[in-house]
């Protein structure tokens, strides 16, 4: 074949109404061997979930088969005989995408612990402060001496063990900053609720009238929600440097004195033999010693072509054998490996990342020295002025207390959800907190072809100029390949309604196509030069040659996705620079470019190659977004400044992404960076609302008009206000 196209799996007819959901099956009773670990990327629904399940456990010596939807992987218990190989193969009949995960380089967790402790903790200041609020309205509705003592000793009793269980994530984080010598929003919390809480137990201990563990754990309560929300906006995702690490062959068949034993992927050196079989991965980068096949590098490169294979051709870890059995001899191992090479680049490319200073953080940075000060300077200015230290000490808590950040731990979160679920409902996750801040301020976006403009499937464009009989047998030759172009014409003609023609003696030749007997006569289906035709020109082909006649051409075109071209138009329309960037062939990225209107277009561009154009273009000023799907494209989308990927890419990309298209349709994008625009447009709202509160609200505490429980209850204003203004975004 001339070429190939790349392919996710196939679509699932329940995914436009099943509900997200997880299901498990359950095999028959009996003792199982060991568990293995398949990557699933192209399920989507409760749908794909039941059809993933049954074809497992279709499967001879499978006891249990489980599919996580949300990590998009399966966990399969079966016998010792069973291969993780054998299910992706029995899968991809199935017609879903499966590859092999090593349990040892991946740990498969299946519990958000952060979230669950979050949300444990938000539970239990919850729980205590509707309980004190109850006994300190006795206290406010005229409770004296004994009576209101004892409901203040109730109410420590209740929030102290609250506060100190509840507020542990603040504790943590501030005593994080104040040893590495920094400050950070979480320490004026942290005094905020303890000066409440030790001014309440003085002046509980003194008989004293006012107490404040309402506000103590009020104040925790309302900070808990904020990091709660703050949480969910971020995806519990994996590194992707871990994700790409997980793919790379943990076993390989070795060949020693002319028997085959199959070993880890650790134990072979250079010089070792290794077979793979046809639909297997390089296991090691190698030299084909024997054997023919063509060769799958779109993984890797995002060349649509396979490449024709024999001895003496190089071979890279991750490339898939497409047709026939191979003998490799290993020339780079472990982590010398090319695939290794790029799980390095994407690790550097993601640290590059973390440097992006968050807005919450920046204000931080001036916000908390600030209210230290200011609330230092009321205790020395009360104590100065009356002498008394409960009195200057309730004033100071009340100045921490109003001035306490919760607004402003409200004013990212808050909007990063309502922005979240809007863009939700219109088919695209966010999976950083800090994506939408970062998405707004790009001015550049970058596409990959294959696979993100174009949906990865291979459609043939010419059937019509055929005649019957051509198509006839051309379909049963195809019938009888697993090449992806042979897949394609297939399916097409069969949804033309044409019937295959009755062959003799059909059988596949790796490297090179099929052919079979029909009516005496040889026919072949496959590449150029196999079917006697001249050299093809550019473009995607297969030949149909018939004994005695001129060859046919089948041409194919790469579906575009729905969507692209409405992306990319109003990408330009909106003052976008679009780039296309390709490991693809000359020909099929200019015709793309062409298509869609993309004046800046590159070919042949290999994965290090896609991440170093980010970074001069990030050196020049530009920032980058970066949509992709490949592994060739995981250290670009780590790079750049945003980035998306769509739900069909690979787990490795998909991890390295902020954002991720649920849908096939591309159009959102330009609607999710006006929406991002739109994001933090309403974050300096907030910041400026909180801004103004503090005007307002900070003199009338430092003059001792506000006691902390009112300090309280004016925060908690501020918090509403500044949720309310979020919530326009929707």
């Amino acid at each position: 074949m001339t070429t190939e196209l790349r392919q996710f799996g196939s679509a699932c007819p329940a995914c436009s109404a099943a509900p997200l959901a997880e299901a498990t099956a359950r095999g028959p009773a009996g003792e199982t061997g060991r568990k293995l670990f398949l990557s699933l990327p192209g399920i989507h629904c409760a749908g794909c979930i039941t059809g993933v399940e049954k074809a497992l456990m279709a499967q001879p010596g499978v006891a249990d088969a489980r599919v996580n939807l949300t990590l998009r992987r399966a966990t399969v218990e079966a016998a010792p005989e069973v291969t993780a190989a054998a299910l992706a193969a029995a899968l991809g009949h199935a017609g879903y995408e499966a590859h092999e995960l090593d349990a040892g380089a991946r740990a498969v967790t299946e519990t958000d612990r952060a979230g669950r402790d979050l949300m444990m903790r938000l539970a239990v200041s919850g729980f205590a402060s509707m309980n004190v609020m109850l006994l300190s309205i006795a206290v406010w509705s005229g409770a004296e001496g004994p009576t209101r003592d004892m409901f203040h000793w109730i109410s420590a009793a209740i929030a102290i063990p609250a506060v100190l269980f509840s507020a542990q994530p603040f504790f943590r984080s501030a005593w994080g900053a104040l040893r590495a010598r920094r400050m950070n929003m979480d320490v004026p919390i942290v005094l905020a609720i303890v000066l409440a809480v030790a001014t309440s137990l003085w002046e509980t201990a003194l008989s004293g009238k006012h107490a404040y563990f309402d506000a103590a754990i009020a104040l925790t309560f309302f900070l808990l929600a904020g990091r709660y929300l703050d949480h969910r906006t971020r995806a519990i995702a994996r590194s992707a440097a871990e994700e790409l690490a997980a793919l790379e062959v943990p076993r390989a068949w070795r060949l020693s004195g002319g028997t085959e034993t199959e070993v880890p992927v650790a134990a072979l050196a250079v010089g070792d033999m290794v077979r793979v079989r046809p639909g297997g991965r390089m296991p090691v980068d190698g030299v084909i010693a024997e054997g023919t096949s063509e060769l799958d590098r779109s993984l890797l490169t995002g060349e649509t072509a396979p490449v024709f294979a024999t001895a003496g051709t190089a071979v890279s870890a991750g490339e898939v054998n497409l047709t026939g059995p191979l003998t490799i001899r290993a020339t780079a191992v472990g982590q010398d490996t090319s695939l290794h090479r790029m799980t390095d680049l994407v690790a550097i490319a993601e640290s590059g990342r973390a440097n992006y200073t968050p807005l919450a953080d920046a204000a931080a940075k001036l916000y908390a020295p600030g209210v230290h000060i200011l609330a230092a300077l009321s205790f020395v200015g009360w104590y100065l002025y009356s002498g008394d230290v409960r009195t200057a000490l309730n004033i100071a808590a009340a100045v921490l207390i109003i001035t306490c950040p919760c607004a402003l731990g409200l004013a990212v979160p808050a909007v990063t959800t309502a922005a979240s679920g809007r863009l939700f409902r219109k088919g695209m996750l966010i999976k950083d907190a800090t994506a939408l801040e970062r998405l707004a301020e790009v001015d550049t976006v970058v596409f990959d072809k294959t696979g993100t403009l174009t949906m990865g499937t291979p459609e043939p464009t010419n059937l019509a100029s055929h005649p019957r009989e051509a198509l006839e047998v051309a379909m049963a030759l195809a019938e009888g390949s697993s090449h992806p172009l042979s897949r394609a014409l297939a399916e097409a003609a069969r949804a033309a309604g044409i019937k295959p023609a009755r062959l003799d003696g059909p059988k596949e030749v790796p490297g090179h196509g099929t052919e079979a007997r029909w009516r005496g006569l040889r026919v072949r289906l496959g590449r150029a030069e196999w079917t006697g035709a001249e050299a093809p020109g550019e473009g995607t082909a297969a030949w149909l040659a018939v004994e005695g006649e001129a060859p046919r051409a089948f041409t194919f075109t790469d579906r575009l996705r729905p969507g692209a071209a409405e992306a990319v138009a109003a990408l330009l329309a909106a003052g976008q620079a679009v780039h296309l960037i390709s490991g693809d062939s000359e020909g099929a990225v200019r015709d793309m470019a062409d298509r869609l209107g993309i004046a800046n277009w590159e070919a042949g561009v290999l994965p290090a190659g896609k991440a170093a154009r980010v970074a001069e273009f990030s050196a020049s000023g530009a920032r980058v977004l970066m949509v992709g799907d490949g592994l060739n494209d995981t250290a670009a989308l780590a790079a750049a400044h945003a980035s998306i990927s769509p739900a069909t890419a690979l787990d490795a990309a998909r991890v390295a992404s902020d954002i991720v298209l649920l849908g096939t349709d591309l159009s959102p994008i330009a609607e999710a960076m006006e929406v991002a625009r739109r994001g933090t447009r309403r974050i300096r709202e907030n910041f400026r609302i909180a801004t103004v509160y503090n005007i307002v609200a900070v003199p009338v505490a430092v003059i001792g008009l506000a006691t902390p429980l009112v300090a309280a209850l004016a925060m908690s204003l501020s918090s509403i206000t500044v949720s309310l203004n979020a919530l326009r975004l929707r």
